[in-house]
């Protein structure tokens, strides 16, 4: 294989990477890769699983493999990707400009302020008690909650590698203080409070996908995404079994 042959797969393969780590399913996935190969006039093929991903040429049985380890998804990353792959195909832009992109793309940490996602987890929190057309009072202890539950998880998340505890973490505080709330007469339903409060660690990006990968026939990757969106919404659910009796133990006889 050439040095130029060589240079598309491995592109190919940094591009179908970024977007698994982001939060794309695998058939976005597998089609931008193989848009982006027959564009640079090499017709490859892609298998893309959650921890893999494979790259070859039609013609050649060597295959680039490349581990994929999932992390936080950034649908902007997946954007960014997108939208330079479908300008490569038009023929808006070249080769050059592909890789510098996807360079530029993989150095790329943007985020959001602390403030800003406060506010976005209180807001997201708040939206579930309009449909309940729950109380006012309910309405701001569920932004307040939400954000407790919401910092309770990135603080854990930040100091252990274990997969769900942050989450779990989440869970325990929003229903500690869901029922606290509701004991001590400030809170009208701590069922609401804590149903509300718990969107912003809610699963949806995964829960979708899963969807999305099982109706579009990619059996395998849907399931995984799907055990995974439950793994989420159990260790959730039992963070607020556990906060709801810690609640009731320590304040029951109090309040």
């Amino acid at each position: 294989m050439v040095t130029n042959e060589k240079a598309i797969i491995a592109l190919c393969g940094r591009v179908g990477k970024l977007l698994l780590e982001n939060g794309a399913e695998t058939g976005r996935v597998e089609g931008t890769v193989e848009y982006i190969g027959r564009a640079a006039g090499l017709a490859v093929s892609c298998h893309a699983t959650m921890t893999a991903l494979f790259v070859d040429a039609d013609f050649d049985t060597a295959t680039h493999l490349v581990k994929v380890r999932t992390k936080d998804f950034d649908l902007r990353k997946v954007d960014a990707i997108n939208t330079l792959s479908r300008r490569f195909v038009a023929g808006r832009i070249d080769w050059a400009t592909l890789e510098s992109g996807v360079a530029d793309v993989e150095r790329q940490r943007v985020d959001y302020t602390w403030p800003q996602k406060i506010l976005g987890a209180g807001l997201v929190s708040v939206a579930p008690m309009l449909l309940f057309q729950a109380t006012w009072g309910d309405l701001a202890l569920a932004f307040w909650v939400g954000i407790a539950g919401y910092l309770a998880a990135q603080l854990t998340g930040r100091h252990t590698s274990t997969p769900y505890i942050a989450v779990g973490v989440g869970g325990l505080t929003i229903g500690f203080l869901a029922t606290t709330l509701a004991l001590a007469g400030a809170g009208a339903s701590a069922d609401n409070i804590v149903i509300s409060a718990l969107m912003p660690l809610v699963p949806g990006v995964a829960i979708t996908n899963s969807l999305r990968e099982l109706i579009a026939k990619h059996t395998i990757s849907g399931l995984v995404r799907a055990v995974d969106a439950v793994m989420v919404a159990g260790a959730i659910g039992a963070g607020v079994v556990v906060g709801n009796a810690l609640a009731h133990g320590l304040l029951g006889g109090v309040l």
